[in-house]
């Protein structure tokens, strides 16, 4: 492996922090939190899940994670109900509306992103796409390290 400059993973670290402030501020515009934002789109990809799941795979202590699914859950976004086999948890899902959200805000954030890359030119849009399996095994990787220290 070759030797990491830390300056470079200093530079690595505030693109990466430039690039999720902007998407933020796109969901801000909608009036949610980043937190809310992960957890609809947690729910919206993952289908229903328990609180406790989604807290494990957000990575927030339950407490958070049930003051979240109550804003949502008062917002029309998800739907909160009791688990089938124990009506004392709770399952959550996304509702139809919740859906639209998660769909139009992933788009926009999408079309944003296009754009900047267009922006950069095709070489340096290259270069960021082609960067993009390790990037994912990076974030894979962070994830996973983040779970086991729990």
């Amino acid at each position: 492996m070759p030797e990491i400059d830390p300056d470079e993973v200093a530079r690595l670290r505030v693109s990466i922090a430039k690039i999720a402030r902007q998407m933020q501020r796109q969901a801000a515009d909608d009036g949610l939190t980043r937190t809310q934002l992960s957890v609809l789109g947690t729910i919206a990809r993952e289908g229903p899940l328990g609180l406790g799941r989604l807290a494990e795979i957000e990575g927030l202590n339950p407490t958070l994670v049930s003051r979240v699914v109550a804003k949502l859950d008062e917002a029309g976004i998800i739907r909160r109900r009791p688990a089938a086999g124990d009506r004392r948890a709770a399952v959550v899902e996304v509702t139809p509306a919740g859906a639209r959200l998660h769909v139009r805000l992933r788009r926009a954030r999408t079309a944003m992103l296009a754009e900047r890359l267009d922006r950069i030119g095709d070489a340096d849009a290259c270069l960021v796409l082609r960067a993009l399996p390790a990037l994912e095994r990076l974030a894979d990787g962070m994830s996973s390290a983040s779970a086991m220290s729990r």
